[in-house]
């Protein structure tokens, strides 16, 4: 009863849901492309089989990358098909995985969008990131005896707190996936207690401590450091909406302490891109825009990354990093590339969506945690005039990526035994 209510909300909500995509495509058009794939058409002549992945965005995307690319090797007769729901995710895996693997948009959760996609797909399973749970895509699925598996599963205690007020809708939602593999045993406990059966729970970690670096990556660094100078540089990264101002507040203090010291700024949306150009120009720095390729003078004081798929460089182009996402409630952002290079790195309090891990960093003292401009320019100075300090910090975040791979090997061999 209550899922069909569900799905008689969701209709009545579709055509808001497309006027939103068309309010987004002002500032990046490709929301106004490929909508027939958000209503289950995918024409791309799958063959039956298929191993489908769901990553909604860049960061699903780049977790799932090390897991899609061992499914490349272990099961080279099979298809990948992987679908996001945004432009941005689709322009990722295109530059991750180029014709490698096939990509569709994920189909709206209504129940002629999801029968259209699957009798379309035909995939033998469905392997979604982190905390993507449709009820009708999940019924379907179990109706035509598709497994689904969680990966990388995440559930935070707030959104544990909001699906359990839904009742026993929620526990026949839950019930319903075949397996989860969660990054954590708070992890596994939310979804038990929300109604998955604790058979089908396993612990397998975070795919996101399976990092992969470019064996050119700090070669290909290097050579964009040489174009900064010989000066200190801290990067706030996958920055949101409203935590600019204070990052330029501790950007100004960090100049008064340390004169020459450059900011490279990279928001998390390309969309805010001209925006955020805009306020730093108003606010009196002088800005040098990645996409402009323009040299950066002596006298730039923001090096504005307004490119896409390049955070790895520019992380390594840096001496410090602070992740965006985490000052406003935005959930955090993942820090663990650039713990993987030694970097140290700080972030705010809100890193509700990385928990565990950032819970981890701060009590191994590989990171510190801010929550002001005040705080953010104080440890950026303090690393960026230590370098001892800055080494110590970095080489305890890289020893607590090392330790913790291995979620890639648990997860594979979980989804050999499904498609058996």
């Amino acid at each position: 009863m209550i899922r069909r209510l569900y799905t008689l909300l969701f209709y009545a909500a579709l055509p808001l849901v497309f006027l939103r995509l068309l309010w987004r495509s002002r500032r990046n058009p490709a929301y106004r492309m490929r909508w027939r794939e958000r209503l289950g058409y995918c024409n791309v002549g799958l063959p039956t089989g298929a191993i489908w992945i769901h990553a909604v965005s860049v960061g699903e995307s780049q977790a799932a990358e090390p897991l899609i690319r061992q499914l490349q090797t272990d099961f080279p007769e099979r298809t990948l098909l992987v679908t996001t729901t945004t432009p941005t995710g689709a322009d990722h895996v295109a530059k991750l995985f180029g014709d490698a693997v096939i990509h569709c948009y994920f189909p709206l959760d209504l129940p002629f969008a999801v029968r259209r996609f699957l009798d379309q797909a035909k995939p033998a399973m469905l392997l979604m990131m982190e905390t993507e749970i449709w009820p009708n895509l999940l019924g379907e699925c179990a109706s035509r005896g598709v497994p689904t598996l969680l990966a990388n599963a995440r559930l935070s205690a707030k959104s544990a707190r909001g699906y359990s007020r839904l009742g026993s809708f929620a526990r026949a939602v839950f019930a319903g996936i075949d397996h989860v593999a969660a990054q954590s045993e708070e992890d596994a406990e939310r979804f038990r207690a929300l109604g998955v059966p604790p058979e089908r729970v396993a612990i397998t970690g975070s795919l996101k401590f399976d990092v992969r670096l470019p064996a050119s990556l700090f070669e290909q660094a290097e050579v964009i450091r040489r174009g900064f100078g010989h000066r200190p540089v801290w990067i706030a990264a996958s920055t949101r909406d409203g935590e600019e101002e204070p990052i330029l507040k501790a950007h100004r203090r960090i100049l008064r302490a340390i004169p020459g010291a450059l900011l490279l700024l990279v928001p998390r949306h390309p969309e805010r891109f001209n925006n955020v150009a805009q306020l730093c120009k108003r606010q009196g720095f002088s800005l040098v825009r990645r996409s402009d390729r323009e040299a950066c003078a002596p006298r730039t004081e923001i090096y504005l990354g307004d490119s896409m798929g390049e955070m790895s460089l520019l992380l390594a182009a840096s001496d410090v990093a602070f992740f965006g996402g985490s000052l406003m409630k935005f959930g955090g952002h993942n820090f663990l590339e650039a713990a993987a290079m030694g970097m140290p790195v700080t972030f705010g309090p809100h890193m509700f969506n990385f928990a565990t891990i950032s819970r981890m960093f701060l009590e191994q003292g590989a990171a510190v945690e801010i929550d002001s401009a005040e705080s953010l320019a104080s440890i950026m100075i303090r690393w960026l005039n230590n370098a001892g300090e800055r080494s110590r910090v970095g080489e305890k975040g890289r020893t607590l990526v090392a330790r913790n791979k291995g979620a890639r090997e648990k997860l594979m061999a979980l989804v050999t035994r499904m498609l058996r």
